[in-house]
């Protein structure tokens, strides 16, 4: 889509001019001859940038400037003036406009200038509606989950989201503790500034001071510049130390007088820098059992722990599993594209079976893995994972269960029914890859490749048109 710019000057030849340059950029052009026909043109019509003279009769640039800041401040605005003026443009500035050019005109520097300003202003447009995206994902209404455990974090996210308060958010992994944390800031005061996840246990312990704190160039052998620490990164914002567990005692010392003192000092610095931030600690770890061992401080601990949520594990609120079962089925519907209807009865009872050693994490990657394998317009127990029927006390049916009644017994129906359920987890079992899946079941490529459009499983793997 086209940038929509105004240019409004009271010189025709002026106007004329940016009309043909910008027309032959790209750009989308509109005239106004004063400062008032602009104001009528912003009532009628959207515009991403305005380019202004300074001096005009009746509505001056520096008019027009507030007006546009106070009614359309998502317009970027750059101000024209004469040699001579530049005082004035430069107040202007400080009034908002992005920049101004000078008479005459470099048209070099005016298409880099105007190329600048709209995509600093499409950046700006791009950031705001990815931090509304971010406000509605993370919003704590959107946390799924009717069971009385969620609805007694929901109302602490409600509460504590409100404060400036440290939180410490325990329970198995999997559970959702980056979630909370994620609703704690987005729908709290500070949801507009920085959110900062630090996972613990992945930085080195020979970097994490650097990378928490930050250092000064030459301080180590590699820093060859100054860098700021995650710290400082979330300054005025919400720091998320995920795993904190896992921090060494070495940088324990260092992050408790982080949060009493908020200060923090680079490596091979020698004075401190201020730091607001929140912290948001998370552990599947039992921090009271580390500060007994005395592998944890038991004073970060207290800091840490001024208030403590407890995400519980999936099966302690089986009752959520079908809404986030066909949660999870929505999502990624329209992430791959597919169009499976629903979930049948007896494959929700199987995975309200299911304990999920990995919890919430565990049932996302399981609806995930069956809707890119089925190709029907329903999920059946024999799409879910081996693993999954096989907890629930789901078995195939052999010749010793199926009853021959005096109507008899549909043999190809049943020994069909075997040979889909085989096929079903000889591709779980192979990742979805059907040459390895074939060789599983001692069949060639091609005989595998005719019984999945069969019993109609769709393409699995990216191996449909190979032939052995």
């Amino acid at each position: 889509m086209k940038s929509r710019i105004l240019v409004v000057d009271d010189e025709e030849s002026i106007r004329e001019f940016l009309e043909i340059m910008l027309k032959k950029e790209g750009y989308e052009v509109t005239l106004a001859e004063d400062g008032q026909k602009a104001k009528d043109l912003l009532a009628k019509k959207t515009f991403d940038m305005i380019i202004s003279d300074l001096q005009m009769p009746h509505v001056t640039g520096i008019e027009l400037l507030k007006f546009v800041k106070e009614t359309y401040p998502e317009i970027v605005f750059m101000l024209i003036t004469a040699f001579g003026t530049t005082e004035t443009a430069v107040e202007a500035m400080k009034m908002g406009a992005y920049d101004y050019l000078t008479k005459p005109f470099k048209i070099d520097e005016v298409r880099l200038n105007i190329h600048n300003a709209l995509r600093s202003r499409n950046l700006e447009v791009e950031n705001r509606s990815l931090k509304k995206e971010l406000v509605k994902e993370y919003s704590f209404q959107n946390m799924v989950g009717n069971s009385p455990a969620m609805h007694a974090i929901y109302d602490m996210v409600k509460r504590v989201s409100q404060t400036p308060t440290n939180v410490l958010i325990t329970g198995e992994s999997g559970t959702g503790k980056e979630v909370v944390a994620k609703a704690i800031h987005y729908n709290g005061p500070l949801k507009d500034k920085p959110f900062i996840t630090v996972n613990c246990g992945a930085i080195p312990e020979n970097l994490m001071e650097s990378e928490m704190f930050g250092h000064k160039k030459g301080s180590f052998t590699g820093a060859v510049s100054d860098k700021a620490g995650l710290f400082e990164v979330a300054d005025t914002g919400t720091l998320f130390l995920d795993e904190v567990g896992e921090l060494p005692m070495s940088i324990q010392v260092k992050l408790l007088r982080a949060i009493q003192e908020r200060v923090i000092r680079r490596v091979g610095a020698t004075d401190d820098n201020k730091v607001d931030v929140r912290i948001i600690a998370a552990t599947n770890r039992n921090l009271e059992e580390m500060v007994a061992k005395g592998t944890f401080r038991q004073d970060l601990f207290y800091r840490l722990n001024v208030i403590n949520i407890k995400t519980p594990g999936l099966r302690e609120r089986r009752e959520d599993i079908p809404l986030l079962a066909n949660h999870f089925l929505k999502k990624y519907n329209e992430r791959l594209n597919k169009n499976i209807g629903a979930i049948s009865a007896e494959a929700m009872e199987i995975l309200k079976k299911y304990d999920y050693p990995g919890n919430v994490r565990e049932l996302e990657n399981m609806i995930e893995r069956t809707v890119a394998l089925e190709s029907g317009a329903t999920i059946l127990p024999e799409s879910l994972p081996p693993m999954v029927n096989t907890a629930s006390g789901r078995k195939m049916a052999s010749s010793n269960e199926i009853e021959i009644g005096d109507d008899g017994v549909d043999l190809d129906k049943v020994m069909g029914q075997i040979e889909k359920e085989l096929l079903v987890k000889a591709i779980h079992s192979a990742g979805g890859v059907k040459k390895r899946a074939a060789k599983l079941l001692h069949i060639s490529f091609r005989s595998m490749r005719y019984r999945i459009e069969k019993y109609n499983l769709g393409v699995v793997g990216d191996d449909e048109l190979d032939d052995e």
